[in-house]
């Protein structure tokens, strides 16, 4: 299948191009690929198309984005056509999974339910979900249903969230900055010469008050720490600039 100018390739050519990738004749690196070699792949797409996004919000410029979106279709049709040759389910039982699951979860757009802000609608969402996943026997716990493979920033505000939310044990705005108060005070203590456990401690203590704290202000960790060092990039590479 030779490329093209005169037509846009359609849905259904792009997933004969990934089966012919993987076939008998196709890519020597794309046949030999599974879904744990693709693993760093899907990470390293998924971060290339968030700063497309920033890139899309800084110059108003979407053609790296649209690139990105394809890359990752990309790795999910690669997974897909796996899992066919494995015998386990093709791109269209993903495509249907998914369909099934939006109607499920919007009852207030595909149902009689009724839902008027996003806080109703996240709500919703919450419960529908805990309904699906009670069955799941690789779900061993709702802490541990939060994916390990996340960045920690992440995953400590969505395991502090569920500890509140399931055990009523989270902490207020004022015991965190205490606790990250104390935190500050243990490393002053510590001499920062000398790698040690305890170090390591109070870092932590400090970083899962800081967590705790982006949670209940509704912050995005990742996000702010992101922005944060683009500053300092910028203003180094200014001082860089001007020397």
């Amino acid at each position: 299948m030779a490329d093209r100018h005169d037509a846009k390739y359609s849905y259904e050519e792009f997933l004969e191009i990934i089966r012919t990738l993987r076939g008998e004749n196709g890519c020597p690196w794309d046949k030999v690929q599974t879904h744990e070699s693709l693993r760093p792949c899907m990470m390293e797409e998924a971060a290339e198309l968030l700063a497309s996004i920033r890139i899309y919000n800084q110059t108003g410029n979407s053609e790296n984005m649209r690139e990105e979106l394809g890359d990752v279709l990309l790795q999910v049709v690669m997974h897909a056509q796996i899992a066919s040759e494995e015998g386990l389910f093709g791109m269209e039982d993903v495509v249907d999974e998914v369909s099934r699951k939006m109607v499920r979860r919007h009852p207030h757009v595909f149902g009689s339910e009724s839902a008027d802000t996003p806080d109703e609608v996240l709500t919703n969402w919450e419960e529908i979900k805990k309904e699906e996943k009670k069955d799941k026997e690789w779900i061993k716990s709702p802490l541990r249903e939060i994916p390990g493979e996340l960045p920690a920033l992440t995953r400590a505000a969505k395991v502090l969230k569920k500890i509140d939310k399931l055990y009523e044990k989270g902490s207020s705005y004022e015991q965190d900055v205490d606790a990250l108060q104390k935190a500050v005070d243990a490393l002053r203590e510590c001499e920062p010469q000398a790698y040690s456990k305890e170090i390591e401690r109070i870092m932590a203590d400090a970083l899962i008050s800081l967590s705790d704290i982006a949670r209940i202000c509704k912050i995005s960790q990742e996000q702010v720490l992101t922005d944060r060092i683009d500053d300092m990039i910028d203003k180094y590479d200014g001082k860089a600039d001007k020397e």
